[in-house]
């Protein structure tokens, strides 16, 4: 768009929830908007930068600003983020980040910026007012969780706890019959990650999006333009699409390491299993997982965090397990590149929680695509793979979210046998979706656009 070249740049700031889910996304947008010329600040932990500065594509527009995170009853010495805690109904970061705000008030004072972004800091817009600024909740999962757990939330009082019926029946307007959670899965609200003291996620979050000049998704009018008209609609202000923002390809090479036990296999013959770095499974579901890997006879690569209660990956594992599996197995604790892998000839298959970034990064890849969701935002973006795009297979599980090694072993089967009907299904979907991602100027076009309208905010 060359009128954009007239315009005077965005001086933009930038205030992620301290997650890697979260602020990898931002750093992702914030590239795409130094592309342009935009000049972005970054406020974010010390550990966060040294783990994610790497994708800092443009460090002479984009700059990093460290806040501290304050020591709050709970919180583990030296955690920073949330891959620092486990996921628990009652989060001590949350309370920390809640405390940062004189810092990030501190900050924006010198920093004078044109627009802030920002996703769970509620009391942003108050500063706003002060200091003179506009301000773009950005939302980097799936609207439909705001939309099925927040709207209706915002209807009744703040003192009652909504039933199971009442969170796993979609409000009214809301429209998808098929992107819901069921009523089994309405425990997976009571894992909301920022209930802190008398403050709830919803309230937080109600507040985020109420106070803010706009809302902006991380996402596309071809996957989520209903669920995002809905939820501007509700909030009576306009919804901004920046498009997915995902870099065209990953940085570096992968680790020769990995590299070079991958290439050990045939084209497509490897399963890779991650399901981010918040999520500690308990020990017998970590090794009902593994042994699950080990039925499906293929060579694997699971990267997970070691499950509670063990010391170590090695010391969870299941008797004989390593001895059994030989060289066609990995299972890794560490931190690995993911879209690397991804990328690597050898890998035809991803197991995933399907957390909105992993999402992405499978439609976008040639793998196959098996989810085992957890958390609710993740279940959503399940539904909308398997029973809306049809680019994916759900491995089935009882209550509690808990699945048998067999139910694992199947679904991989599923996609990964050439001569299944419905592995064929969904691998055809999945090439036209993501021909469709990838067509020439689909993301570029989302982005111009996106700041167009950040333009029209300030006018």
């Amino acid at each position: 768009m060359p009128e954009l070249l007239e315009k005077s740049k965005l001086n933009i700031a930038m205030f992620p929830w301290i997650a890697m889910g979260h602020i990898t996304p931002f750093i992702h947008v914030a590239n795409e908007l130094a592309k342009r010329g935009h000049s972005v600040s970054i406020l974010i932990p010390k550990k966060a930068i040294l783990q994610l500065g790497h994708n800092n594509l443009y460090p002479h527009l984009i700059k990093f600003h460290i806040v501290s995170v304050p020591q709050v009853e709970g919180l583990p010495p030296g955690a920073e983020t949330a891959s620092d805690i486990d996921v628990s109904p009652f989060n001590p970061l949350a309370l920390a980040f809640q405390a940062m705000s004189t810092q990030v008030n501190t900050l924006l004072c010198t920093l004078k910026p044109d627009i802030v972004f920002y996703d769970f800091a509620h009391w942003i817009p108050n500063l706003a007012a002060k200091i003179g600024f506009k301000t773009v909740f950005y939302n980097v999962i799936c609207a439909a969780f705001w939309a099925i757990t927040i709207v209706p939330a915002r209807h009744f009082p703040k003192d009652r706890v909504l039933t199971e019926q009442e969170l796993s029946q979609p409000p009214k307007g809301y429209p998808s019959s098929t992107v819901v959670l069921r009523r089994h899965e309405a425990w997976t609200l009571s894992t909301l990650p920022l209930e802190c003291g008398d403050t709830t996620f919803d309230v937080v979050i109600t507040a985020a999006m109420q106070g803010c000049d706009a809302i902006a998704n991380r996402s596309c009018r071809e996957l989520e333009g209903p669920m995002c008209d809905y939820l501007s609609a509700q909030y009576n202000k306009p919804v901004l699409l920046s498009g997915p923002v995902l870099p065209e390809a990953p940085v570096g090479k992968l680790e020769e390491k990995w590299d070079t036990w991958l290439s050990k296999f045939k084209p497509k013959s490897v399963i890779y299993c991650a399901f981010g770095s918040q999520l500690k499974m308990q020990k017998n579901q970590f090794q009902e997982l593994v042994l699950g890997f080990e039925m499906t006879g293929l060579p694997f690569f699971i990267a997970l965090p070691k499950p509670k209660g063990a010391k170590s990956i090695e010391e969870a594992l299941p008797e004989g397990f390593l001895e059994r599996v030989g060289g066609r197995g990995v299972v890794y604790g560490g931190w690995v590149q993911q879209t690397h892998i991804l990328n690597h000839p050898s890998v035809g298959c991803f197991v995933s929680h399907c957390g909105y970034g992993s999402m992405w990064e499978s439609l976008l890849s040639d793998s196959q695509i098996v989810l085992v969701p957890y958390l609710a935002d993740q279940i959503l973006n399940t539904r909308m793979l398997t029973e809306e795009l049809k680019v994916a297979v759900e491995v089935q599980r009882g209550a509690m979210g808990w699945f048998s090694k067999e139910d694992l072993c199947k679904a991989i089967k599923f996609v990964m046998d050439e001569d299944s009907k419905l592995g064929n299904m969904v691998k055809h979907n999945h090439e036209k979706w993501k021909e469709t991602f990838l067509s020439p100027g689909f993301m570029d076009n989302y982005m111009d656009n996106f700041i167009e309208q950040l333009y029209q905010l300030l006018v």
